[in-house]
């Protein structure tokens, strides 16, 4: 089994391989596992899924993910969860998460692993050895045009992490834009023999700010989670609100950043060089404004 590599903000690397990855390495591995991968990731699965979490008899897992997942439930409101989902789409105490206020500081929208490759001149990027266009992924010539020297920062919440994500800055927001899409798993175990990010339903807004430019805010659902739960916010935001949750499975938050408009910090961008995720948490900083400096290049990357 394929064991992934993850470093925290200190530099120290280990390496996972979670039941979660393992179902997924066997489950797209396997010609087997491939065979139920339609009816898994049909949306009357999805559907039937959902009603389950969202029962009362499924409150019978909650104490057993706890466990299992090592679950810090004092960072956790306390509160009766009346559904596994009410459980997983918890909130946290406000205290539990710090949000860098720096005006130039590019903030993580979400917990999770993080990843950031510069989009070529042809909008394209690989992800775990599978080719991705930033047209693909917004279903928009132009505008992903528009990202082509930027940067996408790919953020992957395990099913341990907390499923409610922020917006990045303060500033004005489009109309979301939704892109059904057959569900088929974020895990990297998945992408070597699918093209995952245009096959899951998603939603984005470009979020217009003051010192990073346009960013595009994606949402990504996964296997077994059709919905994406995005408040209604008005057409202007503020960085740290919350934006909305995902309910039971891993999923992806993606960032876009426009060229020479942010560099993303020298740790995440090295070990994205390098195959490694990086383990962020909600709110902190993983880039900054580039504007003043100018363009970002590997050695002009703030430390």
């Amino acid at each position: 089994m394929a064991m992934h590599p993850i470093a925290d903000r200190a530099g120290n690397i280990t390496y996972e391989n979670t039941l979660q990855d393992r179902f997924l390495e066997a489950l797209y591995g396997h010609w087997g596992g491939r065979l139920l991968l339609k009816p898994l990731v049909s949306p009357m699965v999805s559907r039937l899924g959902g009603a389950l979490l969202d029962s009362g008899i499924s409150r019978l897992f909650i104490e057993g993910f706890i466990r299992n997942h090592s679950i810090p439930m004092e960072e956790y409101r306390e509160q009766e969860y009346g559904s596994y989902n009410a459980f997983f789409t918890r909130s946290m105490k406000p205290d539990a998460r710090r949000v860098d206020r720096n005006p130039e500081a590019l903030i993580s929208p979400c917990d999770g692993r993080l990843s950031v490759y510069r989009i070529g001149k042809d909008s394209a990027f690989a992800v775990k050895h599978t080719l991705y266009t930033a047209e693909s992924l917004l279903k928009d010539h132009e505008l992903a045009a528009k990202y082509a020297g930027g940067y996408i920062w790919l953020f992957r919440l395990c099913v341990e992490n907390y499923h409610r994500y922020i917006y990045a800055d303060t500033g004005r927001v489009t109309f979301p834009v939704r892109i059904p899409g057959v569900l088929h798993t974020v895990n990297p175990a998945a992408n070597d023999r699918y093209p995952i990010y245009k096959e899951n339903t998603r939603e984005y807004v470009l979020l217009h700010t003051e010192r990073l430019g346009t960013l595009v805010q994606m949402e990504v659902g996964a296997l077994l989670v059709g919905r994406i739960i995005n408040h209604a916010r008005g057409s202007r935001v503020r960085r740290g609100w919350e934006k909305g949750r995902f309910a039971f499975g891993g999923s992806t938050v993606i960032l876009m950043t426009e060229k020479g408009a942010v560099c993303p910090d020298r740790d995440i961008l090295e070990n994205s060089g390098r195959g490694i995720e990086t383990k962020v948490k909600l709110g902190e900083r993983v880039g900054a404004c580039a504007l003043p400096f100018g363009p970002c290049s590997g050695e002009e990357i703030r430390d």
